[in-house]
Order: C-alpha cells, then structure tokens, then sequence
C-alpha cells in the first residue's frame, strides 16, 4: 500500500525538479525525501526519476504515474475539504419515561434517527427524576407525565389513555368487554413497580375484597408482558402496552386516564425533533390529547403503593 506522504513527497519532486527544493516544500531533509522517493520506486517496481547534477525528469513510467499522482491527491484534499466543512452534529438529550413501551420508544428513535444533523441520548427515569433533570439542564426534552407547580406551564400535552387489565390470551376471560375486580379473586397478579397507579390499583382490589398472591414484581413492562403471555398472571397496565399472547380488556369502575406530553424548559431543541417526538406519540399512545379524562394523577400526587411492598 502507497502512503500518503509518499505520494506527496513525488509531486512535489515532479513540480520543482529538484530534490532540494521539494524536501522545503515538504518540510522534511533533502535525505529523508530521497530515502521516501527510493521507497517509493521500490513499492511500485520502477524507476520513476531520471536524476543529474542540474535536474531531475520523470521517467516514462514516472509520467504515467503522475497522472494517477495527481488525481489521488485532488481527492484526498477534496475529503479534507468536505469534512472540515461539515457541521457537527447536535446531541439532544431525551428524557423518557420509565412506563413507555419499548416500541414507542423505538418508533422515536426511528423517526429522529432520519433528521441530519441531529444525534440523540435517551435518558430514561420516572416522572419526577425527569423533572428533576429538565430543571438541572441535564436533558433538553421530556416524555411524561403532566406535572403540578411551575413546571406545568412548560407541559404540552400530546396524547392521553385509559388503563386496564393485561390477561393471557387463553384466559377465560380474555374475551370479556369488561372484568370486575371480584372475578380476579382467584388470580395471580404480577406487580409493575414503577406504575403511577399503583396506590389506586391496590385500593381498587382491596376494596372488593380481592388480595391475590403477587407472582412477580418488576420494573421492566417487556418482562411483565411476557410474563402474562406465557401465562403466570395478569397485571395492570396502560392500555398502550399490547404484546402478542396477551389480551387487554377494560376493568369495571375504573376509568383513571393518564396524559402524556412533553416538557422544555428553553426552546433549544430543534423544532424537528419537537415534532418527530410528538407524532409518534400522538400516533402510537391510546387516544390523541382532547379526550376529556375521568380521571387523572398527575406527578407527585401518588405515594407508592401496598402493591409494592
């Protein structure tokens, strides 16, 4: 392989005619030009200089070789060119929370991996660490909850949802339109600990009567749904969350809603990536904002529930 000071070293021989005068050019000793031009020659297998005292000419297999020379050359300066001109790219940091699917997220990830220019970091978090890293500017834009206090002017919100339960497909109730608390009585039930209900789904079932035995309890949706489908228990989820093998059904008299929207402090974040973000959202999440909620929580208004106990 030809390196590229080598070929450097030759034009400039070819456009001085002199070794002396193309080591100044070059910045380097007229001996360590000389000893490249050998290298070089013996690379390629032939003598490309005809030298004398007074000048230095290209053989003709020199000439060829220069033609190539030169081309080379024009391209890697082109490169060089090119890539100092280019911009850097912007890194916006994107706050998610915890209780999105994974697809939506991936749809996000999608849909801002096609916009030039613009790198993105995901930061997952629950609710309040999102706020929390908003205000300290250690994101520039949040996926979440609609929040109370200040930080409630900074809300746009996007989509809203229901809630309801996630049974195995060939649980028999799966094909029910709606599901009592009192039915599941039998039921094991598999804890999502991050779920922004979870006081409310617990006084829910407990207020009927219903204590089931807790098969598992996580903070990863992906394992829970999985875990469903594969038929250990049912759980509570926002209605979003569908995975082959499971069925989602509503639960009677409980009609809590949650909005989702997004949260900036400054108006840094490119308005393509505001837009991105919001059309997945709005597209992938249960019914598009101006649904009127029954029923709403929003941040900081729930402690942590007996289900996570």
């Amino acid at each position: 392989m030809i390196e590229r000071y080598l070929l450097r070293y030759f034009l400039a021989v070819v456009e001085h005619g002199n070794f002396t005068r193309a080591a100044e050019s070059c910045n380097v000793t007229q001996p360590t030009l000389s000893v490249g031009i050998a290298r070089l020659e013996e690379s390629l297998g032939q003598r490309l200089f005809h030298r004398t005292n007074r000048r230095v000419d290209l053989t003709p297999n020199g000439a060829q070789f220069a033609e190539h020379a030169r081309r080379i050359e024009a391209q890697f300066n082109l490169a060089e060119q090119a890539m100092q001109q280019r911009q850097p790219e912007a890194i916006v940091r994107l706050g998610v929370l915890s209780s999105i699917p994974t697809g939506v997220v991936a749809g996000i990830a999608q849909a801002l991996g096609e916009i030039d220019g613009i790198r993105t970091e995901f930061v997952e978090g629950r609710a309040s660490e999102l706020i929390d890293r908003l205000t300290a500017a250690r994101i520039d834009l949040a996926i979440t909850l609609e929040p109370q206090g200040r930080m409630r002017a900074h809300f746009e919100p996007v989509a809203s949802e229901g809630y309801g339960l996630a049974l195995p497909a060939n649980h028999p109730l799966a094909g029910r339109t709606s599901i009592a608390a009192h039915e599941l009585a039998d039921n094991v039930m598999l804890v999502r600990r991050h779920c922004e209900l979870l006081t409310a789904t617990s006084q829910h079932f407990t207020a009927r009567g219903v204590r089931p035995f807790f098969a598992a309890r996580s903070r990863n949706d992906d394992r829970i749904l999985a875990l469903v489908a594969a038929g250990v228990g049912v759980t509570v989820m926002p209605d979003c969350f569908t995975a082959p093998g499971v069925a989602r059904v509503p639960m009677e008299d409980f009609a809590h809603v949650r909005t989702l929207g997004l949260m900036r402090e400054a108006d840094t974040v490119p308005e393509a990536v505001v837009a991105r973000v919001r059309g997945v959202l709005a597209e992938r999440i249960g019914g598009s904002w101006g649904d009127e909620p029954k029923v709403s929580y929003p941040i900081g208004t729930m402690p942590i529930g007996s289900l996570s106990r």
